[in-house]
């Protein structure tokens, strides 16, 4: 790991980052579901806002803050993330959610399904809304990460109001994931599986689609692109 922001340290902070995800976000569903609602469904949403905003400004320049394999998935897709640091990050996402679900159980034991993320309206409809919550917020991340004509410094606030309102309108249709490992950490800690597939492949697929969609919206010309890097939320990853 030494030397400049090695892919060890970039692994490390998408692990830190999905850690925090988890906590944050399905920790407030369980708090609310532990207090009688003290937190409320718009309490819950925002959390999720809260907490991805804060991380992108923290991790974006170190790790690019994807804190989701579709998120990553979809960047190499679309090849701006190469295929050799996909495992590891996948892998690094997966274990921060994983040990922050299980800090959630620990805290807080098995309240609001320990957080899990469950299909409230059947598979199928389920499986539509994910995709489609999760192409909206891979829609608004290919703006701000790889498109010169956005402004700036606000990529952390365009995907934590996606994130937000996408959880806001979906959380109680199926636990708004868009994201396989926030998904998959409570699932390992409660040992609840149910429909959980729909939780991987419909973020990935509605992430592809969306990259691959916006790299056709945009115009033709190096003026509209952003330079060819490694990229996350925030833009390019600082790997010197």
């Amino acid at each position: 790991m030494s030397g400049g922001n090695s892919l060890g340290r970039r692994a490390i902070a998408e692990a830190v980052g999905t850690f925090f995800l988890v906590l944050i976000g399905p920790g407030a569903a369980m708090v609310n579901a532990h207090s009688d609602g003290a937190v409320s469904h718009p309490g819950v949403a925002l959390a999720f806002a809260f907490v991805i905003t804060g991380m992108v400004y923290a991790l974006g320049h170190i790790s690019g803050a994807h804190l989701n394999p579709a998120v990553t998935l979809a960047f190499l897709s679309a090849r701006r993330f190469p295929a050799r640091d996909v495992l590891a990050y996948v892998g690094a996402q997966c274990a921060g959610a994983t040990a922050a679900a299980f800090t959630l159980r620990w805290l807080l034991g098995g309240v609001g399904d320990y957080g899990a993320t469950l299909p409230a309206i059947g598979v199928a409809r389920g499986f539509v809304v994910e995709l489609l919550l999760s192409f909206a917020l891979m829609l608004v991340i290919m703006a701000v990460a790889t498109d010169k004509r956005v402004a700036e410094g606000f990529a952390g606030i365009a995907v934590g109001l996606t994130i937000g309102f996408c959880a806001m309108m979906g959380g109680p249709l199926t636990g708004a994931s868009m994201n396989p490992a926030r998904s998959l950490g409570p699932a390992i800690s409660g040992g609840i599986w149910e429909g959980h597939w729909i939780y991987w492949a419909a973020p990935i697929l509605g992430m592809f689609i969306a990259a691959q969609l916006y790299e056709f919206l945009r115009p033709a010309g190096p003026e509209h692109v952003a330079p060819e890097a490694d990229l996350g939320p925030a833009g390019p990853i600082r790997t010197r």
